[in-house]
């Protein structure tokens, strides 16, 4: 389990934007995630500004609650509390799969006894939409670490972000400035910090 302040911020970048930074930057790493979103029929979590996510990866898997922090470090980007278990993936698959089918997740571990904590035993969540990720991990200015994702929902709509996580607020900066100079974009209402759980609630499917 980790438990973690994140800071960050989030841009939704244009495919061309997206294609010009993915390549302008060394990649780290490269791989697909999928991320399955769960909460109450009623959306009892996300009034509390909660997500709780499974995602799944190629070889590992792991549960997550985003939890609002009591104590903002600072006040200009995204900041949460994140809570994260490590699950098999056999385990998790098998998990997704029977949430697919509307039975109620059991989750374990620390994000369940946040939950109990917070909302009691008889909370019943269920899975409420997903995402596809191909998240790129590239070496940006000051030797920053960017993050590159482009992202599929249920009604096959595509988006593009850039995520710049780090725990210096004054270098996200620097570096934010630095980009949107370099390749001619900025931040807006519209495209700052939008979660990717707002995202797939808004192109979700109904069964």
């Amino acid at each position: 389990m980790t438990k973690n302040t994140e800071i960050e911020a989030k841009t939704l970048l244009t495919e061309a934007t997206y294609q010009q930074l993915c390549a302008a930057f060394p990649v780290k790493s490269d791989f697909l995630q999928a991320n399955y979103y769960f909460d109450t029929h009623d959306g009892l979590l996300k009034q509390h500004q909660i997500s709780c996510r499974v995602r799944i990866f190629k070889d590992h898997a792991e549960q997550t609650l985003k939890v609002p922090h009591s104590q903002l470090i600072q006040h200009n980007f995204h900041e949460a509390v994140e809570i994260n278990d490590d699950l098999e993936l056999a385990a998790a698959q098998k998990f997704v799969q029977q949430a697919e089918k509307g039975t109620v997740a059991i989750f374990n571990g620390n994000v369940e006894q946040y939950l109990k904590t917070n909302f009691g035993t008889q909370l019943e969540l269920y899975l409420q939409t997903f995402s596809k990720t191909r998240r790129i991990l590239a070496v940006g200015p000051e030797n920053c670490e960017l993050t590159f994702d482009a992202t599929t929902y249920p009604d096959s709509y595509v988006d593009y972000e850039l995520e710049i996580e780090n725990s210096n607020p004054a270098l996200i900066k620097k570096v934010l400035f630095s980009l949107e100079n370099s390749y001619n974009f900025k931040q807006t209402k519209t495209n700052t910090n939008q979660p990717k759980i707002a995202r797939a609630y808004a192109h979700r499917v109904r069964r």
